[in-house]
């Protein structure tokens, strides 16, 4: 599948015939099914082309990605349209900033790239919910990526939005988008609605014209070719190093007996997934397998494989956040040994341009700091934090405050009252945490059950009973946890969202407590359910307005925070967490996502120098959610750390 936290990185190689250029009035790019070929303002043509998801990459670093790209001999890239990332809930649109796309797709331009367009409205691309709006699960009976009233609605209304920004830029208008894809490997999905497909076939020609090149993606299952694929829309496939290519491109050829050949997907590495070892995918192997393609004159597309997304192969399972990938290009931007070897084969087709490659991004190791519990009164200003060079280790002074302590700062509208819990869709809560509260009904002196029914944990749910941490309940995991105490006793579940499906069958992926709690099987009732706006205060700069309070170290869900100044430079580094368990990280308001030191086996969190502020205080903010080390350091590297194997006594390597 199709697979995009930061930035992900892939290569997408065309081979054809050598290209001329024609008069802007003859501009135009076309199928020549009599050679099996493209045809570029009417001459055959090959064009080698990169993957870049520009929602992964800050906008400050965009220039240096795509001059890499350029400088591996690539004149084209392709470029992913998350939805959801863009209309972030119904009619409300964002295009500012880092989602600026056409500000990016310019900058393509600009740097002499040709584009292929992948708008979905489905993109997979481990995006949370494969770039699909979870309010969509706002609206009852909508059935996802069908002919469903209520879905196409939605998707006619954010086409009307997105595809009229593409039009002006599309190649035959004087543009340099030369193809755009629809859907994205619909023949996975189970529905198998041709009526759909014909539907968004019909809406793409309506508002980007007749002339622009359509295209399908699927593998090379014959079944997943009959869903995925219709007339009118050019169908190309995807596999991977070590699949059989006359077999693959045979599947191709069955369902489009003439045209270029085209492997949409090539995989240069693959994701990782929590709890798993890090995936890594042979240079040499990748290399072999381009050239081989390439040697048949094969459209080749090299995927690498915050918003991380999550899979579902008999189980739930979360991506990290991470979008490194082992690919040719790092998730800093860095070329890598697999980029050059690429390049090396490229060379053999093409002639590669003048220069050298862009050198990778600066890196500091800016050493360890350490953090402060915060205070729950956001009443009083202090500031008290530690900065440290790499050799220091200073003495420590710890203030707290649990994460029930500032229920008012995270949730300033109050508790929605409901006799039994509420999903996260029903709250209308699309991303990060709902807190779930109830009381003991009756004295418990002896250890009780307090469990929920199979499938109904939407993700992770930590415990507390009278404020005291007892667990985690853990979806496809341990969905039951043994407690004692008192009638009336306040019973807290932070419920957290790791990420909607991205790829499969089942995306209606809803969240929080889907089935009610029971206690020794006696339904509880008479919730308090909070709706928790954590980025929104933390991006407000809270809680480094907050009093410091008590000193000592507790378990379970907290924030820390603390200050470090640069040396005078703003250079990218890597965040480890030493003896910290699973939690989230923001610096200077940026949430640059999740980490999860015990389970792996992502190790560090890549902090791009464009969030930190040179020569002034960097505000650090951890909300750690089942329990800090004793002295709460982190500590910053110059490069990232990965652990091959699971387990929290295992060593990172790099």
């Amino acid at each position: 599948p199709a697979r995009m936290g930061l930035p992900a990185l892939g290569l997408l190689l065309a081979a054809g015939l050598l290209h001329t250029q024609a008069s802007p009035s003859a501009r135009s790019f076309q199928l020549d099914y009599k050679h099996n070929c493209f045809l570029k303002d009417g001459a055959p043509f090959r064009y080698i082309s990169g993957s870049i998801h520009y929602a992964r990459v800050p906008r400050p670093a965009w220039r240096d990605r795509l001059l890499k790209m350029y400088m591996s001999g690539l004149s084209a890239v392709q470029v992913y349209v998350p939805w959801n990332y863009h209309e972030t809930l119904p009619g409300v649109y964002d295009f500012t900033g880092n989602r600026d796309v056409e500000a990016f797709l310019d900058l393509t331009a600009e740097l002499g790239l040709l584009v292929i367009l992948r708008p979905g409205p489905y993109i997979c691309a481990e995006w949370e919910m494969g770039g699909l709006p979870a309010w969509l699960l706002w609206k009852p009976d909508i059935i996802l990526r069908t002919s469903s009233p209520a879905y196409l609605a939605a998707v006619d209304s954010w086409l009307h939005v997105l595809l009229p920004k593409i039009k002006p830029r599309l190649y035959h208008q004087g543009g340099n988008i030369i193809s755009v894809q629809v859907e994205n490997e619909y023949g996975s999905y189970y529905a198998c609605d041709h009526g759909y497909l014909q539907h968004l076939l019909g809406s793409f020609r309506a508002l980007l014209g007749s002339e622009v090149l359509l295209f399908t993606t699927d593998s090379a299952r014959a079944q997943e070719l009959h869903c995925g694929t219709l007339q009118g829309l050019y169908a190309t496939v995807d596999f991977g190093p070590g699949s059989n290519v006359t077999e693959a491109f045979g599947a191709q050829r069955r369902v489009e007996p003439k045209g270029p050949l085209v492997n949409s997907e090539y995989y240069t590495g693959w994701l990782d997934y929590w709890g798993e070892a890090h995936a890594s995918t042979s240079a040499a192997w990748v290399a072999r397998g381009l050239e081989d393609m390439l040697q048949l004159g094969a459209s080749v597309n090299m995927q690498p494989l915050p918003w991380p997304g999550a899979d579902y192969k008999g189980q739930y399972k979360p991506v990290t956040t991470s979008y490194d990938y082992d690919a040719p290009l790092s998730e800093a931007g860095d070329p890598t040994e697999k980029l050059f070897a690429i390049r090396t084969v490229i060379s053999k087709f093409q002639p590669l341009p003048a220069g050298p490659m862009p050198p990778a991004t600066p890196k500091y190791a800016y050493g360890w700091v350490a953090l402060r519990k915060v205070s729950a009164h956001p009443e009083g200003r202090t500031a008290l934090a530690w900065h440290c060079s790499p050799a220091q280790h200073p003495s420590l002074s710890l203030q707290y405050a649990d994460l029930l302590d500032v229920m008012d700062v995270l949730c300033p509208s109050g508790p929605i009252q409901s006799q039994f819990p509420l999903t996260f869709e029903a709250l209308k809560q699309i991303h990060g945490f709902v807190m779930y509260h109830t009381q003991l009904p009756w004295d418990v002196p002896d250890p009780a059950t307090l469990g929920a029914p199979p499938h109904s944990i939407c993700d992770r749910g930590y415990v507390m009973l009278q404020k005291e941490y007892q667990g985690t309940l853990e979806r496809d995991g341990q969905t039951t946890l043994h407690v004692m105490g008192r009638a009336g006793d306040s019973l807290d579940i932070l419920m957290e969202n790791m990420g909607r499906i991205s790829f499969g069958a089942n995306t209606s992926d809803f969240k929080g407590l889907l089935g009610n709690l029971s206690l020794n099987s006696r339904p509880l009732s008479n919730w308090l359910i909070y709706p928790l706006a954590i980025d929104t205060a933390v991006q407000q700069g809270w809680p480094h307005t907050a009093l410091p309070k008590s000193s000592g170290g507790r378990v379970g869900p907290a924030f820390y925070t603390g200050t470090f100044e640069t040396p005078g430079i703003a250079w990218d580094t890597f965040v480890k967490f030493p003896g910290w368990s699973k939690g989230l990280l923001w610096i200077n308001g940026f949430n640059l996502g999740r980490y999860w030191s015990c389970r792996g086996p992502q190790q560090t969190l890549f902090v791009p120098g464009s969030v930190l502020h040179a020569g002034h205080p960097n505000n650090i903010t951890v909300l750690e959610l089942e329990g800090a080390p004793p002295t709460p350091l982190l500590l910053f590297l110059d490069r990232p750390l990965y652990n091959r194997t699971l387990g929290c006594s295992t060593t990172a390597t790099e």
